[in-house]
């Protein structure tokens, strides 16, 4: 016995060794794996070069637009017309006769206080900037160039060129050109959130407010001031309030149209796939292949094939939905149907119960809670998808985030999308919780 058990053992030796050594193999194998992709991906994406491409003044500025707001004061050198307006915009320019308290003007020279010292000049021969602790930036036209006057050398916050002249400080921003001069003040805030520089609400406070709209006289014959108040705010032409809800609106119905319309098909076509119901191999085969095709294409693919096939719009969107999500409804329903538990369905059976009853009695109430979660998980995820969508077939919410992020300049109106966005799908987060202990647990 122990002459034969010696080979055993031996072999029995070697074959643990050998599982140690290729293990200890694969822990240095798999790392150095990683870190030789990690490598390969620093060369191949070019890493150095997008660190050394990258503008960290331009994200600093972007930054700063998304929590404030600047109000331009240009003047049109070709006519001599000034205007002062938020983000420079026409629907937020300050009517003739108001501007604000630190921007004066006598009709040939405009003066502009910054704060802090920092003053800027327009008048006939030009425009100036004073720069405490560095002195008087003089730009006047000459012929077709720029004349600039200045302490020397110039520091890297001057750009200056024959054809225009920029200036960024602490205080805001300067630009020149031959056809205008433009200076730019930052405050934090989102200005004309409320109210635009037109309505008779624009400027007053909280309590100024509340007591007009309690017992202050009518302000418009024709609405009560609680009224007008609510109409000029939904009417507001600066962050179009009553544009941005409807748009969350059409987001919600895309996601949610798809996403029923999906489970709606989807079900009925999932026990075509599923083993205990669909004794047809080929039959089987054939629907889980179509399942297939159907959730492998990704959803912004069919999205940009619709919009060619019936036009943008949001129905548009709620197809590519459906389409996308029938497929992964199809995998999951049928899995679903292959797991339930047959005793049931043969209790139903032994009351004579033809196949309908058995699937209504016996096979439904097992998976319906399943099913019904699935839904409404992929209800929460596909709010966030129409975002996407919505952008491609020009419906909801994503076509205002895709319009503003376009401008290059209405970065607080993005801010403000992207808000309602994550308010929205938190919101649809918790409704589908409600709904899941509802209609699951009953409670």
């Amino acid at each position: 016995m122990a002459t034969m058990d010696m080979p055993q053992t031996a072999d029995l030796n070697s074959t643990i060794l050998t599982r140690f050594r290729n293990r200890r193999i694969a822990a240095f194998a798999v790392p150095g794996l990683i870190l030789a992709y990690l490598a390969y991906a620093v060369f191949s994406f070019d890493l150095a070069g997008l660190a050394q491409r990258a503008r960290l003044d331009n994200a600093a500025i972007l930054l700063a637009d998304f929590w404030s707001y600047k109000v331009h004061v240009t003047r049109d050198n070709r006519n001599g017309g000034l205007t002062v307006a938020v983000e420079g915009e026409n629907k937020g320019a300050y009517p003739e006769g108001m501007l604000p308290d630190w921007v004066t003007s006598d009709g040939t020279t405009t003066v502009v206080d910054l704060g802090e010292g920092h003053i800027v000049t327009y008048d006939a021969a030009g425009a100036r900037y004073d720069v405490p602790g560095y002195g008087l930036i003089d730009i006047k036209p000459e012929g077709n160039s720029l004349k600039l006057t200045a302490p020397q050398p110039l520091p890297d916050w001057i750009n200056a060129s024959d054809s225009r002249v920029s200036i960024t400080t602490e205080a805001g921003r300067f630009a020149y050109t031959r056809s205008k001069v433009d200076t730019f003040r930052y405050f934090p805030g989102w200005e004309l959130f409320f109210f635009t520089l037109d309505s008779p609400f624009y400027g007053k406070g909280p309590l100024e407010l509340m007591n007009l709209a309690l017992w202050g006289e009518r302000v418009n014959p024709e609405l009560a001031n609680a009224s007008a108040m609510l109409h000029d705010f939904w009417t507001n032409r600066m962050w179009r309030h009553g544009d941005v809800m409807w748009a969350i609106f059409e987001t919600i119905l895309m996601a949610f149209l798809g996403t029923a319309g999906s489970a709606l098909i989807a079900f009925p076509l999932s026990f075509l796939a599923a083993r205990n119901f669909n004794p047809l191999g080929p039959l089987r085969f054939a629907a889980r292949r179509v399942f297939d095709f159907i959730r492998g294409v990704d959803g912004l693919i069919w999205t940009i094939i619709l919009s060619r096939a019936f036009g943008p719009g949001p129905m548009t969107g709620a197809l590519a939905i459906m389409i996308t999500d029938t497929g992964s409804f199809g995998k999951l329903f049928s899995e679903a149907l292959e797991n339930i538990d047959e005793k049931q369905v043969e209790g139903v059976r032994s009351t004579g119960a033809n196949a309908v009853q058995r699937a209504r009695f016996g096979v439904i109430p097992q998976v319906m809670p399943v099913l019904l979660s699935q839904a409404l998980y992929f209800l929460e995820s596909n709010t966030r998808s129409a975002t996407v969508i919505g952008a491609i077939v020009g419906g909801g919410i994503g076509l205002l985030l895709t319009q503003a992020i376009q401008t290059q300049r209405d970065w607080e109106e993005v801010a403000y999308y992207m808000t309602l966005i994550v308010l929205m799908v938190m919101a649809m987060d918790s409704l589908s919780g409600w709904l899941r202990k509802k209609l699951i647990k009953g409670e």
